[in-house]
Parts: structure tokens; sequence; C-alpha cells
């Protein structure tokens, strides 16, 4: 029985990055393949990726879903969008001295105020929220909101986030998180990387808050994830389906696009359209779409830390975050990046 304390290390402090590099591909990557580790670049990337192999890039676009508030109270509180549903109802975490209740209203920002519904999610720890008055939340947040750096980042969002805690092909709203992997990508390299003859193909998941929420249980068959939109178009599906006939390989840039990819695929048959997933990939998982990973260093006891040790085997996993850590790796969203290859599925020993 697998449980979360098979994925937990320390890792030092001073290893979280802060700010991001000097230049988005000015990264260390760090290739695992099996047992081998080989440590490079993330520019090296082109010669690393064959002519006709497919990247799958997630386009989505971090909203400003960090706003302060009152309750009709007074008392502050801090509300993190989770999802936008439609220009009136959101669903939010929010932080406050008394959780507020069904139809009570909060200010916030001093722009705009909204009601609470009541609480939602399958421990009821969202509220459903709705715009009081006039108005669209999509333009209300962007206008008066934050960018919602990660809870490791100790810094408010500055200037620079503004710009670099956002993929440079982001083009549709509605994440309260990063797609980091996609984060060491530039428009030189993304350049470099077509010249060579690599293919690229797009979808959308729009990543939620619960992406930094612990797993609470211990025992990883009772955890449940948070659901996720995404959208997987019909010419992404054919792209795959014409490199595959090529023997050409599936590299996805980052988890977002692996747990897309994947859940599109839950059938056997990998399918075109609009969706949720709340799909939880553990070792053992056989997966039908991706034979590559672009990824980052995750969080001890995270989801994600067990999606990419399913993908790559928890051996080589373990032995690469301790080379990471002794080699001074940067770690999380503003850190430096992994290759890894599919290894064939098994549990953890």
């Amino acid at each position: 029985m697998l449980t979360v304390d098979d994925f937990d290390f320390t890792l030092p402090p001073e290893l979280i990055a802060q700010h991001p590099a000097s230049e988005r591909s000015a990264s260390r990557l760090l290739q695992v393949d099996g047992g081998a580790l080989r440590d490079g670049r993330f520019t090296d990337l082109p010669r690393l990726i064959a002519s006709g192999d497919l990247l799958v890039f997630n386009d989505t676009r971090v909203i400003k879903a960090r706003l302060f508030g009152r309750k009709e109270s007074g008392g502050r509180v801090e509300v993190m969008i989770e999802r936008i549903a439609d220009p009136r109802h959101a669903v939010a975490q929010i932080r406050a001295s008394k959780s507020p209740k069904p139809g009570s209203l909060i200010v916030l920002e001093n722009a705009f105020t909204v009601s609470v519904i009541g609480r939602t999610g399958a421990a009821d720890e969202f509220f459903a929220l709705e715009l009081a008055g006039d108005g669209d939340l999509y333009a209300l947040t962007e206008a008066h909101g934050r960018l919602p750096l990660p809870p490791y980042i100790a810094h408010a969002a500055e200037a620079l986030d503004e710009t670099r805690y956002q993929t440079v092909y982001a083009r549709n709203a509605g994440a309260v998180a990063a797609p980091t992997a996609g984060l060491h990508f530039d428009q030189a390299l993304l350049a470099t990387l077509r010249e060579r003859g690599v293919e690229f193909s797009w979808l959308t998941l729009h990543v939620g808050a619960g992406t930094f929420q612990p797993v609470r249980v211990r025992n990883l068959a009772e955890h449940r994830m948070h659901r996720e939109r995404f959208e997987l178009p019909q010419a992404t599906v054919d792209a795959i389906a014409r490199v595959r006939a090529c023997q050409g390989r599936v590299i996805a840039v980052g988890t977002t696009s692996l747990r897309a990819l994947e859940a599109a695929a839950q059938d056997g048959e990998l399918r075109a359209g609009p969706a949720e997933t709340g799909i939880f990939i553990t070792p053992g998982y056989r997966f039908r779409v991706v034979d590559r990973l672009i990824t980052n260093f995750h969080l001890p006891k995270s989801t994600l830390l067990m999606l990419v040790s399913a993908f790559a085997g928890c051996a080589a996993i373990r032995a690469a975050y301790r080379h990471a850590i002794a080699a001074r790796y940067r770690f999380f969203s503003y850190g430096d990046a992994m290759l890894l290859e599919k290894v064939f599925p098994k549990d953890c020993a």
C-alpha cells in the first residue's frame, strides 16, 4: 500500500527559488533516463528532441485571482479565486477569522461586492460566490486582483512576476497557478525547436489552487483530487495520431499537459473536446499518450511528485531529487527543470 510518506524528502529552504532566472531559458535541465542522470541547460533542449517529435503545451493564462476585502461586519478576508464559472459566478477559497455565512456580502478591493452562496467542493473547502450588482467577474478580477504567486514564494507579486509567471504563449485566461514547465521557453528557443523540425500542439487546462493543497490522508487510495477544466482541440488529437504513425514521440510540457492528455484517453481512445478531470496518477499507472515529460521539481508529499514517480519510476525520481539537492538545483515554480523518460509501469518498492 502506497502512503504519502513514500513521497517525502527534505529540501533545504534556500533551494526554493524565490525569483525567476535572469532569462527564461537560463535554467538548468536534469535529464532522467532510468538510472542515468545527466546535468545540462534548458537551452540544450533542441538537441535532445528529434525532428518529428511533438511538444504539447498548455496555453492557459493565469488570472489575477487573489483579492482582499471586508465582510459586512468589518472583518478582513482574503479571497483566492479557484474558478470563474461565468461572468457572475465563481468558486473560491476564503481566509477569514470566521467563515462567512451564506447570504453575507464581501466587498473586494473597495471595488465590487460578491454574495456568499454557500460552501462547495468535495470536502466543502471552497465557497460559491455570486457578483452583487453589475459587472463581469473576469474584467473585475483583472482590473483589481493580484497575481496569485504560490505559497512558498515569500514576496507579493511584483512587476517582474506579472510577465515571468506567465508563459510566453499564454492566451486562454482561467488558471490560478502557472503551468510552470512552460516558463522556461522563450521565443528564441521556440523558434530554434521549430527550425529543427519539432512539431507543436496546444491544449488548455486551467490549473486550480488545489495544485498546492497537501495530501491529507496517509493512504493514497483515499485521496481525491480537485477537478480542473481542460479542452483538447481536435487539431492536437490529429497531430498526435500523425506523429505516432511516423514513430515520433509525444512530449508533454508540464504535468498539466500530461494530465489533460491522459484524462482524455481514459477509455482507451484519445478524444477531443472540453471536459473536467480529477485524474490522480500514482505509480503503477499505465500511460496511454505521453512518451516524455518536461517538468519542474515538485513539493514533498505532493500529487505531482507522485505523478512523476509513476512516469519515470520511483527509484529514478528519488535518485534525481537527491542529486538535484546535492548539485544545488533550484526548486518549484521558478526553479530548474527535468526531462523525464517514461518507464514501464511498476509500483514503488
